[in-house]
């Protein structure tokens, strides 16, 4: 498995397994289970996915030494601020059943990210994780934030999919070095992803289904993936990835795809604003 340096000299692999919507906690343990078997080294959750818990004791079961696993986290909305994500960081650390963590993120760009920042920081300084990051920042508040502080966020875990790979926010991420995390690799499906015919012509040349094409795309553009699967065959598929290489023209082809705009989440509507919040928005 290829692993990538961060900006603290840390390795992360490149590519992960991913948990979010795993809502039943068996099924989650199963299946991070079997991607552990599969051979993935990355599991990433988050306190408001509610599994945490079925990904440690997933983690324990394997019998796989704790230090060749590389887990992420994240603190919530509704936990941001500097007492509260110390509060929920600690009842993370419990549910995954470990005493640190090797990244731990800010979930969303709201709240008081710049407390649970400090928190973070101090938690880093101290050993307690390893590397920590953001998600779905955009350029004006990472930037903020890399500028109030002193740590500069090592990821910041972004939607990024073929239809929307984020080139403005991805070149001031590599200004400061920060390595971008892909959730929603595959766009969950949308624009037909899956039977593209652009991704399926690149991968019958490989013998390769269009999701490992975007896998392998992601990784030789320094992009680290987190799919998500509760089948066993897809997390196989997913993961057989290091047997072929993308061509220049390959690589053209794909970045062509992209439609300059989000499909899954739009950090900066209003409507999400309020939604995340836990608040209906009223005209």
């Amino acid at each position: 498995m290829d692993k990538f340096k961060l900006n603290n000299n840390f390795e992360i692999p490149s590519l992960g397994f991913g948990v979010f919507q795993i809502d039943d906690l068996s099924l989650c343990e199963e299946s991070v289970l079997n991607a552990l078997k599969t051979g993935y080294r990355m599991i990433d959750t988050a306190a408001t996915y509610g599994n945490e818990s079925a990904v440690g004791s997933a983690i324990k079961k394997s019998g796989i030494d704790r230090k060749e696993i590389f887990i992420s986290s994240k603190v919530w909305i509704q936990d941001a601020g500097y007492d509260k994500t110390m509060k929920s960081f600690q009842k993370t650390l419990k549910n995954l059943q470990t005493d640190y963590l090797d990244l731990y993120l800010i979930h969303m760009p709201y709240g008081d990210y710049q407390g649970s920042w400090r928190a973070m920081e101090e938690l880093y300084k101290a050993g307690k994780i390893k590397s920590i990051g953001v998600c779905n920042f955009l350029e004006d508040r990472l930037v903020d934030l890399i500028l109030s502080n002193e740590v500069i966020p090592a990821v910041n875990q972004i939607e990024m999919h073929p239809f929307w790979q984020d080139k403005k926010l991805r070149n001031v991420m590599n200004k400061y070095d920060i390595k971008t995390m892909a959730w929603a690799p595959f766009a969950e499906g949308n624009k037909g992803l899956f039977t593209n015919e652009i991704l399926t012509t690149i991968g019958n040349k490989y013998d390769k289904s269009p999701a490992q094409v975007v896998l392998r795309w992601l990784r030789q553009e320094g992009v680290i993936a987190i799919p998500k699967s509760v089948h066993k065959s897809r997390m196989e598929q997913n993961f057989d990835i290091d047997d072929f290489e993308l061509t220049p023209e390959d690589m053209l082809r794909v970045e062509n795809m992209d439609l300059d705009k989000s499909l899954i989440l739009n950090i900066t509507d209003l409507n999400e604003v309020y939604r995340l919040h836990g608040i209906t928005f009223e005209q």
